[in-house]
């Protein structure tokens, strides 16, 4: 069986030749009419996000039994018309949930413990002088967890082991889940309100833009911090920068801000061109709140750990494997 690859890192094509015993060709270029000769007679296509595959590349494969894609979205998938074509489509449903979760703690440990300010002091001024550099224990904090998806639900798990309480919020509780763990779903304003510090993990759609807002993020505790491991656009940026600058909050961790409103999922960063990173950077050095000394702001790398990374390619040829055994999994 002939497997085509598409837009591939040479990491990608190591892990996924080794994982894989078909003829398998790799193509570092998006799919597209001028190269699909590349894929003739194949059996099997795997792309990512940039490949667009429509009704004119599904007809210029007649072999084509499998769509692969090394994402969760695949709306760059002419799914209606591939099932037309008695084509399965399968996709990565997730990727990094433990890698996202840990990043989420290093975050809130930066600020709880003040190691971003300690290092500046030691590095920048040379000086070891304790004196503001006082921080705080988690243990007995709450922890605000807003979305109790496969990344919630590890942050979880962590903040209890630190020995944290759990208040959370999700459209849709699992109850089975906080009577096993031990935490408590609870409303918004009730989570704002008593929590010491919130964290972000649900998907951004059009009607949850701006989760955290000018007319909500005053509940927020006096002194209370923020993350978001997320996405920007759950945080209006205007309404923090307000709750950070007149310190009704002590501060965020930041690992993705507003401007980052194109980037459809993290895997999207591995691929994207050197123009597109420096687009990026610029708006997001228009942002004062990346100067601000109560917030850290990291470049969108919760997800980027080489078991992440390997967890794509990995579930990629599990789908093609499975496939091929006539146990497809992960289908679309």
């Amino acid at each position: 069986m002939k497997i085509a690859f598409f837009e591939t890192r040479p990491e990608e094509e190591s892990l996924i030749s080794s994982l894989l015993k078909e003829e398998c060709v790799f193509v570092k270029e998006k799919l597209t009419k001028d190269n699909i000769a590349l894929a003739q007679d194949a059996e099997v296509v795997s792309v990512f996000i940039n490949s667009k595959i429509d009704k004119e590349i599904i007809d210029s494969l007649p072999n084509l039994k499998l769509i692969t894609t090394r994402s969760t979205g695949f709306d760059h998938i002419d799914t209606a018309y591939a099932k037309e074509k008695n084509i399965k489509v399968a996709n990565v449903p997730s990727y990094g949930s433990k890698t996202v979760a840990e990043f989420t703690f290093a975050l809130i440990l930066s600020l709880s413990r003040k190691i971003f300010e300690a290092k500046s002091s030691v590095l920048e001024k040379q000086k070891f002088n304790i004196t503001n550099l006082q921080g705080f224990d988690l243990n007995g904090k709450t922890l605000g967890v807003i979305g109790t998806g496969r990344i919630g639900q590890n942050v979880i798990k962590m903040a209890l082991a630190f020995g944290m309480k759990i208040l959370a919020n999700d459209v849709k509780p699992n109850n089975e889940l906080a009577s096993r763990l031990g935490f408590e779903y609870t409303d918004m304003e009730n989570l704002l309100k008593n929590s010491d510090i919130i964290t972000l993990h649900v998907p951004y759609f059009a009607e949850n833009k701006h989760l955290i807002n000018s007319s909500n993020i005053g509940l927020m505790k006096s002194g209370a911090y923020l993350i978001n491991t997320a996405r920007g656009e759950l945080i209006e940026t205007v309404a923090l920068l307000k709750a950070l600058s007149s310190k009704q909050i002590a501060g965020a961790g930041l690992d993705v801000l507003e401007a980052e409103s194109e980037l459809k999922e993290e895997a999207g960063l591995l691929v994207c061109g050197e123009e597109k990173i420096k687009d990026i950077k610029t708006v997001l050095e228009d942002h004062t709140i990346m100067n601000m000394p109560n917030v850290l702001v990291t470049p969108h790398i919760a997800f980027f750990s080489k078991e992440a990374c390997d967890e794509i390619s990995k579930t990629t040829a599990k789908n093609i494997q499975s496939f091929i055994t006539g146990n497809p999994e992960n289908l679309i």
